[in-house]
């Protein structure tokens, strides 16, 4: 009999095993105590599993309430049943809106509509999980939102079909980023053109078309860019670039050009069609002239000059991307050494050249480091009839594994725009005073060293160090060595270079200046430069080889140069360049004192100046 406030079903149970269990097996416990503990027994039991079972489900609640993801509970006809909080914060349907509805009315298009219907469908069917599909939902106010959907059964009791649910994760600012990062990709954030990677692949798509186009590549650099930054500020720049964007767009955009920024204050435009070189160089000087017209940052006009490369050859004559980058980027170093805000047109001789010299230019730093260079030296003989050497002039040859033995004129300006000026004419000077201290240690009556420093060099402001130590090291009385610097490096301004020509003769060490006309001769008045010596050079000292008014022009320009030399004290003048004895002679009669030139031999290595000094000195 059950006990009272006892579940029917379970106290039937427990006194069904009662009974067998005293029946059976012989248990020594009257039926209705086992009875009693049975039933105790199972009503524990029961009570742990209910507890268990509300456990579960408040955590369930729980998760459901404070989950990040909107949810949606659903019922098998596809009708949505209940939403957690975070689903109407999602998408701004209250639970009222929504309670009953299709849920296929949330898709924001008819795609996005029926991607639901058939995840639900798929669910019912096979109770397959439709996994984080990307769909767009209607919100209540703003309009579609970017979303990852999943379609999922949560198991029911046994024999029941799945409860269906929409998971929903708002994905709307990832989407946005992506974007953005995809523009990135593409777009410059500045200009809004198209960038580098985007006009790389423009190109090779239009060299890959097969017909008989031509194609066009024109570079843009903005000269003096860093001027504008520096002075005005990176806003400034800014604006500027903008600035040319918008012109070269407004230009060229109307042809169908492609237009994009490359890097830094360089643009570039593409084109391709039945076009010739005339029609481009139009548009690029109609730019030019739009450009000329002052960008006005913060009430300032700013003038704008461009220097222009450009390439216009047939799209399918095999030439790669590369190739016509190079080719264009050539063109424009071109433009730009050749004075600035200009164009220039490719042409293929002056390409060959120029790649060579770039070519040579890359490789100044591992050719010093490898040994390539070598010093050469040129005598300076007096013009008494003596022939004897008063002066040995260093300079720098390159013995190039591919292109010979190369001047300084060949390789100075190439390494001025490299950086490498300042490590060549280190290891000028010091293997150069090197070489002379060893003539001075064989020879008493030695000639001094004359170096001509490259203006990188001079201005550099470490140069007093340089000698000093070098002067220590070798071991060189100072009044054996002469710098010779020139007007460029006097008035560079990025250097002391007068006061360090005042420390430097301090030293004992004599300066010596290269003149090609007046104006640098007044150099040493204007800045009371401690000059000793002067070396003339130039049109002037050539034309008094020749013969007639040229000559007689020359004869008196350079008498001028001397008498003016006297007066500021300066009477130990030579002279470069010296062509013949007739030519020596001329120059004598002026009273130029020496000379170096065609006429006293060609340069020569250390043990060639060595043995020419042993043999000057042995007659």
């Amino acid at each position: 009999m059950s006990e009272p406030g006892a579940t029917p079903g379970m106290a039937a149970i427990a006194g069904r095993w009662a009974a067998q269990l005293t029946g059976d097996n012989g248990v020594p416990v009257p039926a209705a105590e086992l009875e009693r503990a049975l039933l105790a027994v199972a009503e524990e039991a029961r009570a742990a599993a209910v507890a268990a079972k509300d456990a579960a489900e408040l955590r369930l609640a729980t998760l459901y309430s404070a989950s990040p993801f909107g949810v949606a509970l659903v019922d098998q006809d596809g009708r949505v049943l209940d939403v957690n909080p975070a689903f109407t914060k999602l998408l701004g349907h209250t639970i009222d809106d929504l309670a009953g509805t299709d849920i296929g009315t949330l898709g924001a298009t008819p795609k996005d509509t029926t991607a639901l219907h058939t995840g639900f469908a798929e669910l019912r069917a096979t109770g397959t999980t439709r996994q984080r599909e990307q769909l767009d939902l209607e919100h209540a106010l703003d309009g579609p939102l970017r979303t990852y959907v999943t379609i999922a059964g949560l198991p029911g009791n046994s024999g029941e079909a799945l409860h269906p649910i929409l998971i929903v994760e708002d994905v709307s600012e990832l989407s946005l980023l992506r974007d953005a990062l995809r523009r990135q990709n593409v777009q410059d954030p500045l200009t809004g053109l198209p960038n580098k990677s985007s006009f790389v692949n423009k190109l090779e798509t239009s060299l890959a078309q097969p017909d008989d186009d031509q194609i066009a590549l024109v570079y843009f650099d903005v000269d003096g860019f860093k001027v504008i930054n520096d002075g005005l500020g990176p806003g400034a720049g800014d604006q500027v670039l903008r600035h040319v964007a918008g012109r070269l767009a407004d230009v060229f955009a109307p042809s169908g050009a492609f237009v994009a920024r490359l890097s830094g204050d360089g643009f570039a435009v593409l084109m391709r069609g039945d076009l010739t070189s005339a029609d481009v160089v139009d548009l690029v000087e109609e730019t030019m002239t739009e450009l000329a017209e002052p960008c006005y940052v913060d009430g300032k006009g700013i003038g704008v000059s461009v220097s222009v490369g450009i390439v216009v050859q047939a799209a399918n004559g095999g030439t790669t991307q590369e190739d016509l980058h190079r080719a264009a980027e050539i063109t424009l170093h071109r433009a730009k050494e050749s004075g600035r805000a200009q164009w220039m047109l490719f042409e293929a001789g002056l390409d060959t050249r120029d790649r060579r010299r770039y070519g040579i230019g890359a490789v100044i730093g591992g050719a010093l480091e490898n040994g390539e260079f070598e010093l050469e030296y040129q005598p300076t003989v007096k013009l008494d009839g003596s022939n004897e050497i008063a002066v040995v002039n260093a300079g720098l040859r390159w013995n190039h594994p591919e292109h010979g033995m190369l001047s300084g004129e060949e390789f100075y300006p190439l390494a001025d725009t490299t950086g490498m000026t300042l490590g060549l004419g280190r290891w000028l000077l010091t293997k150069a005073m090197s070489d002379a201290a060893r003539w001075q240690a064989e020879f008493p009556s030695a000639p001094d060293l004359c170096v001509r420093l490259p203006t990188r060099l001079a201005i550099d402001p470490n140069l007093v160090g340089i000698v000093r130590d070098e002067l220590k090291r070798t071991g060189l009385p100072p009044k054996k060595l002469r710098i010779c610097t020139d007007s460029a490096a006097l008035v560079d301004p990025r250097g002391e270079v007068l006061e360090t020509i005042t420390v430097l003769a301090e030293l004992d060490v004599k300066i010596a200046l290269a003149v090609a006309g007046g104006a640098d001769l007044e150099l040493v008045n204007t800045h009371k430069l401690p000059v000793g010596f002067v070396i003339l050079s130039g049109p002037h000292v050539e034309a008094l080889a020749g013969e007639g008014e040229q000559a007689e022009g020359a004869r008196k320009h350079l008498g001028a140069l001397l008498e003016r030399a006297g007066e500021l004290g300066i009477t130990r003048i030579g002279a470069e360049g010296v062509l013949t004895a007739e030519h020596a002679d001329r120059l004598r009669e002026l009273g130029i004192v020496a000379g170096r030139g065609d006429l006293f031999g060609n340069a020569a290595g250390g043990s060639g100046i060595t043995e020419l000094i042993r043999s000057s000195r042995a007659t």
